[in-house]
Order: structure tokens, then sequence, then C-alpha cells
């Protein structure tokens, strides 16, 4: 299966590759993308702080002002493109609940199958199995969901590691993945 969906991710990234000039609706319509993965706007640093609790702000790494204003024109861009989503969901990291907020494309709801798992803050495994059930009950013909997220968690389901704030398109019926940055 999982070499069945890595092949599936190398065909539609070689057959139909994506420019920058192509418009985000066009994209999504192209491989049927039900998922718009996102990974968080800038935030300077690697990693949180020795001290990071998830409950508190001030212990992670967060979006800077220029991680702000990108935030905000993702969001002006995806309205202008007028393209509609039927969820948006963000890790419970203050970096990408912010970014998901800043955007305005819907309410936002917190999920822990967005969580990053980079220091062992979230259990890989319990992660990608929340997230992996939650793709699998996507039903088709939906407008697609927006998921707010870490690098390392798109790279893990989709094999493309996305820019901070770099959108990657994804079907989650073909496993089919392109990266799409504004």
């Amino acid at each position: 299966m999982r070499v069945i969906r890595h092949f599936a991710l190398l065909l539609s990234v070689v057959v139909s590759p994506f420019s920058f000039a192509n418009s985000l609706q066009a994209s999504i319509e192209s491989i049927g993308a039900d998922v718009l993965f996102m990974r968080h706007a800038l935030a300077p640093g690697f990693g949180d702080p020795a001290n990071f609790d998830i409950s508190d702000c001030s212990t992670q790494r967060n979006l800077d002002d220029q991680g702000r204003q990108q935030a905000l024109n993702l969001g002006k861009q995806l309205k202008a493109e007028r393209i509609n989503f039927s969820e948006v969901r963000s890790s419970f990291w203050c970096r990408c609940y912010e970014t998901a907020e800043l955007l305005d494309v819907g309410p936002v709801t917190k999920f822990s199958g967005l969580n990053s798992f980079f220091q062992q803050y979230a259990d890989r495994r319990e992660t990608l199995n929340t997230l992996n059930d939650y793709l699998a009950s996507l039903e088709k013909g939906t407008d697609p969901v927006l998921l707010v997220t870490h690098q390392v968690v798109i790279s893990a389901v989709t094999g493309i590691s996305p820019v901070s704030g770099g959108i990657v398109l994804f079907n989650s019926k073909t496993g089919a993945a392109s990266r799409w940055e504004p």
C-alpha cells in the first residue's frame, strides 16, 4: 500500500507539475485535491525551546511580524481565488493556530492529528493514525479542508517538504500530492 501511494505521488508530480502561474483553484481541480496542507507561516528559529508547554504560547517558537504578514497575505490570496473550505483545522501549536486565524477563511478547530512530533512533544504514530483516520473519513465532492500544521506532518503524509506558508495539495483517495507556493 505504501509503495502504491509513493508511486502515485511520484506519478502525480512527474505527469502534472504545477507552475506558480497556475491558479490555486485550477491546481486543486487538476488532482482532485480535497485537502490543502499548509505549513505555518514564518516563525524564526528551529524547533521549540526546552521549556515548551503546549498550553503556553510564551514557551513556543511563534510567528514574528513577517510571519503574521505572510499569513494575512495568504488569506487574501485564498479569498481572491474564492477557495471555500468545508473545515479549517490547526495543530495545537500557537504558530499554526495563529496562522490559521490570520488567514481568516473560516472558523478554526484545533486537531491533535496535526501536532508536531519533531521533538517528540507528540507521539508520531498516534498523531499520524489520528490524521489518517480523519483523511479516510473525508467525503468526496465537498469543498476541500485546510489543515495548518508542521513540515514533519506534511512530509510524512505527502513526501513533500513545504517552505513556511507553503501549501501542499493532496487527494486523500488517491494519494496524489503537489506543492503549491504563492
